[in-house]
């Protein structure tokens, strides 16, 4: 059985942006998953992800703390705690701290998320 907290992740990803990712479940673990992944995303108040894509993947932010604004492709809308979004294979995406203290979510990934199925875009919208 694999049992683990965001405080037990010894090393999370940090953008330097200020984006921390925490994998909770993934394929990167000794008690690895196939189907899924699961992260603890927490950023800064003022901060957001990198824009990206995911080519293969699709993914869902359910939001813990803070508010949100998020972008899917050409679409844009707020989110608060206890919401979910969907985000499609292929489509470009970024998510913004709107809060005045950190936004955490739940970045949920089928199938697995692994580093080879992000693409970042740099200065471009899509």
């Amino acid at each position: 059985m694999h049992i683990l907290s965001k405080d037990q992740v010894t090393t999370p990803f940090d953008s330097g942006k200020g984006e921390v990712v925490f994998e909770l479940l993934g394929r990167n673990f000794p008690s690895t998953t196939e189907n899924h992944s699961v992260a603890y995303v927490v950023i800064a108040p003022g901060k957001s992800s990198r824009l990206h894509l995911h080519p293969v993947a699709e993914e869902s932010y359910y939001i813990l703390r803070g508010e949100a604004q998020i972008r899917v492709g050409d679409e844009e809308c707020a989110l608060t705690p206890g919401q979910v979004v969907l985000i499609p294979p292929g489509k470009v995406h970024q998510i913004e701290n709107q809060s005045n203290g950190p936004l955490e979510f739940l970045a949920i990934c089928i199938p697995a998320w692994e580093p080879g199925n992000s693409d970042y875009l740099v200065g471009k919208r899509g």
